[in-house]
């Protein structure tokens, strides 16, 4: 595994200069403005900024405001003000707007790049990877909202008797709060269907990451989206993130299932909606009829992707015996291959871990299973010559299915390889655990890797494929089973958990009661009996469909 030279953060970064950045900080949703007399070092005078830090260098490269309640409540009742009109604009308009800022997204991406490696410390070919997903989504939105949002007929209680139909109207204002590893794709795939469907939204990015969140409501208001619609809150999550959900209609999270739980306690309270997409222990499943080469560049990709700080990513790899030494060859040699580095180019693959505490996470689990007998095949080492939290891919063997690692989310460059007998037992390993987020499953039969497939629990399940068959299914819903969460994003089901659904019924014949012209013991004999022919009717439609679905 070879390095590249680290840059000096914004300093070698091509589009950037630290006077940008502060000018990015003053976006910041505050309850008053930051200079109203304070005499202090943080942007705009404000005495109680939090500076953030470029993982690559360990360098401050600015400070953003640590907004509090009464700025969280500001910035609520801003976007609400301004949600009612926008609830009244067309959606095809809502759309346009959306489609304008995926543009926009495309066409400022240099310095979109740069900011998400400075604030992230991730290689530039991972930075691009996320890049990509964000006008991808824009498009998908932009093309569905209006058909996923628009009034629907459904059956009513009996035919010609009555009428259903559904509409969707906008929950209000939606709280998105979004973590440091993939800062511009995971606040936009949730922030864009909650815009597209008529809300407003309070942005709260993380404390490592606030100047992606911060340049993309430029980029929105630029697009054209109305002044209030978008607002982003800075600050420690344990002081924005309570006043943020008491005081919106929708909250939609991703991080870790402890503080997932809190959430979902917190809305619970509130009786208001929420979407988490929380913690994974992914597995990943290859049978003995695999290409182990092809498995080994898949499992790369699967294992280490922005050094293994993917919700996504697979952290136990159960291999079918007659495979198990070839594709742990192949694995190594294809580990062994990667470049570390954190430079502004494409020569790495790699690049650093968030943060010192990140990277004591990663080594204490290694620790752990090294004392607890487990082989280092390749990696395990801190690599601080190519930044301060750099660490190696690193392939361990024989871990101990007690260790750390085998039962929690190493959120690192960290993989487990473990021989089990048949398909089976591999499917059987996969599911032992409380997490259901992401698997995949490698096999020369494509149908049968489907079949295995559907027995894992997971909530998106690739085959051949580490996760962006899934993940890039922008049309399919994407969320997790058990520990992994609530909710979807991602599909029509993305877009609607931001709307309330009201069914209106018409009756055309005035009161659905008992009639009074009729018997009552006519009426229920009658009764029943059409309800039967209906039913009889319906199955048989289902059974010339399914027929005619099978040619």
């Amino acid at each position: 595994m070879s390095s590249t030279d680290p840059p000096t953060a914004v300093g070698d970064a091509p589009t950037l200069a630290a006077r940008r950045l502060d000018g990015l900080a003053d976006r910041a949703a505050r309850a008053r403005p930051a200079d109203d007399g304070d005499d202090g070092d943080g942007p705009s005078g404000d005495p109680d900024a939090i500076d953030v830090f470029a993982p690559a260098t360990d360098e401050r490269i600015g400070s953003v405001p640590a907004c509090g309640a009464d700025d969280v409540a500001a910035a609520v009742e801003r976007a609400r003000d301004a949600q009612a009109a926008w609830a009244e604009t067309p959606a095809a308009e809502r759309a346009r707007i959306v489609e304008r800022f995926g543009d926009l997204v495309a066409d400022r991406r240099e310095e979109l790049l740069d900011v998400l490696q400075v604030e992230t410390g991730k290689s530039r070919r991972t930075a691009v990877e996320e890049l990509f997903d964000v006008p991808s989504g824009c498009a998908y939105v932009a093309g569905e909202a209006p058909d996923a949002l628009a009034e629907e007929r459904r059956r009513g209680v009996a035919p010609g008797i009555a009428a259903a139909t559904v509409t969707y109207e906008p929950v209000g204002v939606v709280g998105v709060i979004s973590p440091w590893n993939y800062p511009l794709t995971l606040s936009m795939a949730d922030a864009i269907p909650a815009l597209a469907a008529g809300n407003a939204v309070v942005l709260k990015p993380d404390e490592k990451t606030p100047y992606g969140a911060l340049l993309l409501s430029e980029l929105l208001e630029l697009a054209g989206l109305p002044d209030g619609l978008f607002q982003v809150v800075t600050g420690e999550g344990p002081t924005v993130g309570p006043p943020l959900i008491d005081a919106v209609d929708y909250v939609a999270f991703t991080g870790s299932t402890a503080v997932g739980r809190s959430i979902a306690e917190r809305a619970g309270r509130n009786l208001i909606g929420c979407s988490l997409e929380l913690g994974g222990n992914n597995p990943l499943v290859v049978c003995g009829d695999a290409d182990v080469d092809e498995v080994a560049r898949g499992a790369v990709q699967a294992c280490f992707s922005n050094t293994g700080q993917l919700c996504l990513s697979a952290e136990r790899i159960y291999v079918v015996e007659s495979a198990y030494d070839a594709f742990l060859d192949a694995f190594v040699r294809e580990t062994e291959a990667l470049t570390l580095g954190v430079g502004y180019d494409y020569d790495a693959d790699l690049g650093s871990l968030v943060d010192a505490d990140q990277l004591a996470r990663v080594e204490s689990h290694v620790d752990d299973a090294r004392e607890r007998g487990a082989t280092v095949e390749i990696g395990g080492r801190a690599r601080a010559d190519v930044a301060p939290y750099c660490y190696e891919p690193t392939i361990l063997t024989g871990v101990d299915p007690d260790a750390t690692l085998a039962c929690e989310e190493t959120f690192g460059p960290v993989a487990a390889v473990t021989p089990v007998p048949d398909a089976a037992a591999a499917v059987d390993a996969a599911n032992d655990s409380p997490y259901g987020l992401n698997a995949s499953v490698w096999t020369a039969d494509r149908e049968r890797g489907a079949e295995l497939a559907r027995e894992i629990d997971c909530g998106t399940v690739n085959v051949n494929d580490a996760f962006l068959a899934t993940w890039g299914a922008n049309d399919a819903p994407m969320g997790g089973f058990g520990d992994s969460g609530l909710g979807r994003r991602h599909g029509p089901e993305g877009i609607q958990r931001y709307a309330e659904s009201r069914t209106v019924g018409v009756s055309r014949v005035g009161p659905l009661t008992f009639p009074d012209r009729i018997p009552t013991d006519w009426f229920v004999g009658g009764a029943f009996a059409a309800m039967g022919v209906g039913r009889r009717v319906r199955r048989g439609l289902r059974a010339v469909r399914r027929r005619l679905s099978r040619r």
